[in-house]
Order: C-alpha cells, then structure tokens, then sequence
C-alpha cells in the first residue's frame, strides 16, 4: 500500500501513455510542488461525478493510475505546465483531503500476466486494427501516427491502443479496470473493430468535392 495524492480528471490515464497538463488552481500548485520537490508520483483517477476545477472536490472512480513527471515549465504566478507518464495500475482504499487536495491510501494492481505465447498471440489478432484505425485518422487528417513505432510488448501495446482509441472516457475506464492481459487485448480489439467500421462508414458517406459543386448549383 501507499499513499498518493490525487488528481481526479475527466480523462483516463493508462501506464505507460503520457499525458499533458496545465495547473493554474492553487490546490494543485501546491500539489504539484510537493510532487516535484519530493519526487513524488501522482495518483491521475477519473471523475465519477462533480467537476474538475475551481469547485469542491470531485468522487472519482476507484481505479486509477500512477503518474511520474517527466517535464515541468514552470510559468507566472506558480502555474506550470507539466507532462507526466502513467506507471501502475492502482485502486483507492480510503481518501481524505490534505491542505485542499486529495490524498488516499492505495494499492497497486499489476495486470495478470498469462503465458507470454498467449498475450503475444491476442496481440497478433489486435495490431492489423491498431494499424488500420490509425491509417483511418491520418487520412482524414484526425491524427498524425507512426505505426512503426507501436511497442511490441503485449501490455505496452495494448495499453497505448486503449490511450489512441477516440471514444469515450467511459469505455477508457472500463479498459482500465480490466486485470487480465489476453481479456484487456481482446476487448480493446472488439471496440477497435467497431470504430474501423463505423469510421469507415462516416468517411464513405462523406460527399466528394465534386458531389459538393454540383449540390451548390442545384
């Protein structure tokens, strides 16, 4: 067990995915500077109800993850822009608010790791969809990918296909929650191959430039 403090957000943070933030409220500047002069990890959890800034503290989820800074520009009046890296898998046991954040007391939950031959091959079955969502966005200018550069460790990779899924913080949540590696891949897939189709049913019913001039002189 350990104790972290937290920063709950309306967005999911997975181990090994970055993530980007600005930190203006004073609460999380003097979070932040602890977590900087100590070298403290964070705790990143998603909001289960309330708001995210300038208000009461919000109800997250239970299940959460680890942050470690890897960059901090510190800006006027204390604010700063931070970059951070997800690192483990957590779930809060008890948590209390300390000097107008908050704290809890967590315990890490490393993911299930079944025979290697197992998780390679799940992995097998999810990157031509990893691969073909990502060539998707960038042809419709969404996103700018190096596929060449996907992990090739099975948990790595499944947790960054989890990071670039485009849809909701919710379904994020629950890819979180998963504890089983083979289970986790399997379920990113299936959500995977549903965005493929339903991208590739929006892009084809997209008009042409051409459609478009004759439409205007109709």
């Amino acid at each position: 067990m350990a104790e972290l403090p937290l920063f709950p957000l309306n967005t999911v943070l997975f181990p090994g995915t970055p993530i980007t933030l600005h930190i203006f409220e004073p609460r999380y500047k003097r979070m932040f500077t602890h977590c900087i002069d100590n070298e403290e990890p964070f705790g990143v959890v998603l909001i289960k109800s309330g708001t995210e800034a300038l208000g009461p503290l919000a109800e997250p989820h239970e299940i959460g993850c680890s942050a470690r800074l890897t960059f901090v520009e510190k800006l006027t009046d204390e604010r700063m822009n931070v970059v951070a890296v997800g690192e483990d898998r957590f779930r809060i046991l008890s948590s209390w608010q300390e000097d107008d954040y908050m704290m809890g007391e967590v315990e890490m939950l490393p993911l299930e790791r079944e025979p290697s031959e197992e998780l390679v091959a799940a992995k097998r079955d999810l990157d031509p969809w990893v691969a073909r969502y990502l060539r998707i966005l960038t042809d419709a200018n969404l996103v700018r990918s190096d596929i060449s550069k996907l992990p090739s460790d099975p948990l790595d990779f499944v947790y960054l296909a989890a990071y670039l899924l485009q849809t909701p913080s919710g379904q994020k949540q629950t890819l979180l929650e998963n504890s089983y590696g083979t289970e986790l891949i399997d379920e990113v897939r299936t959500i995977y191959r549903k965005e493929v189709a339903l991208l590739s049913n929006l892009i084809d019913a997209e008009p042409t430039k051409d459609e478009d001039e004759i439409s205007s002189l109709n």
